[in-house]
């Protein structure tokens, strides 16, 4: 008898029934915004598209050399997620396609397109790039060319946040294709064990580097990715900035509550290749043209600003004006110097005593 007794408890149809997942957030609502504020994120996001448009071509001049991932199809997801943040309380750390999430976290433009051309002005100071931007000041960590590695790392700061007791939260950004990284899900369990105060956003542009999502991915729907772990995940339109806010929203005082880390799925596009090098011909120009005509997050916008009375005037000075910043920013690229070649030697190493 105590033998078909140990056999029982050990047969998994007699085992007690599984924990269910703990309390979900509530669905997002799209925020409301007035129209002050619907202009800023129209302005954010049309200075992301501009200034990577200007990128690219001085990509083409070969004033930006190695790899360059643009941002472009993209701009409502930065836009919408760190207009909710607290600058100087959180911290933002991201991948290589990461001046968009710059720009957006209010970075002057100069310093990031000096960075592009490698001068000495550049936020790096010429030494990262397009891939290895920071800056300390704005709690912006990077930046990182390794897929996936900004995730553990993001958890680090997360743990840094609850050990001070500072109040911030991390937002670690990463895309489809990181979400198939192994150190992601060790970062999820521990995230979750310790509670850790940390947004996940998944940004799902469809196609980690060639290859679809549905490709490569045996679970496509990306936000159930931390079901295993506790951890909610919540799946939003990442090409309607309003929406992109209201999930912030509901995101933050899930965090702020104590309540531990979440997961948001940003469903997006990029109109561009993967980085600069790629012709992008795993995809039909049909596809991208239909994407454009239907879900770009500046059009988006614009039409909403017109339903609130804005006039094709002012959205035009607001273009103007976001042209000239892109220019004076390349300008100043353009016009600073190279570093000098003994800060080869400079920021390689931290002592502490």
């Amino acid at each position: 008898m105590a033998k078909a007794a140990s056999r029982a408890s050990k047969d998994p149809a007699s085992a007690p029934p599984a924990t269910p997942n703990r309390e979900r957030p509530p669905e997002p609502q799209r925020h409301q915004a007035n129209r002050e504020e619907l202009v800023e994120f129209y302005r954010q996001m049309l200075l992301i598209r501009r200034f990577e448009e200007r990128a690219g071509q001085l990509y083409g001049l070969g004033l930006i050399g190695g790899f360059c991932h643009l941002y472009i199809g993209q701009e409502a997801v930065a836009v919408g997620l760190q207009s909710a943040m607290e600058p100087g309380k959180d911290s933002v750390i991201t991948g290589y396609r990461d001046h968009g999430h710059m720009l957006a976290y209010g970075i002057d433009p100069k310093v990031i397109m000096a960075e592009l051309t490698g001068r000495a002005a550049g936020i790096s100071k010429g030494k990262g790039g397009s891939m290895h931007m920071f800056s300390v000041e704005h709690k912006f960590f990077g930046g990182h060319g390794i897929v996936g590695a900004q995730v553990s790392l993001g958890t680090g700061l997360a743990f840094q946040h609850k050990y001070d007791g500072d109040g911030g939260v991390c937002l670690a950004y990463f895309g489809d294709g990181a979400a198939n990284q192994g150190q992601v899900y060790e970062s999820f369990n521990m995230a979750e064990l310790w509670k850790l105060p940390i947004i996940y956003v998944i940004e799902n542009n469809q196609y980690a580097m060639g290859t679809s999502v549905n490709r490569s991915s045996a679970e496509d729907q990306l936000y159930r990715r931390g079901e295993s772990f506790r951890i909610p995940g919540l799946q939003v339109d990442g090409m309607d900035v309003l929406a992109v806010r209201g999930a912030a929203t509901t995101a933050l005082e899930w965090v702020r509550s104590g309540k531990g880390p979440i997961l948001l799925e940003l469903k997006t596009y990029r109109y561009r290749g993967h980085s600069m090098s790629d012709p992008a011909k795993y995809r039909s120009r049909e596809e991208v043209q239909a994407v454009r005509e239907k879900s770009d997050p500046i059009d988006h916008a614009k039409r909403e600003l017109e339903a609130l009375g804005v006039s094709e005037d002012e959205l035009k000075k607001i273009d103007s004006a976001i042209k000239r910043i892109v220019t004076e920013a390349a300008d100043f690229a353009e016009q600073s110097p190279e570093p000098q070649p003994g800060e080869l030697y400079t920021d390689i190493l931290v002592e502490t005593y």
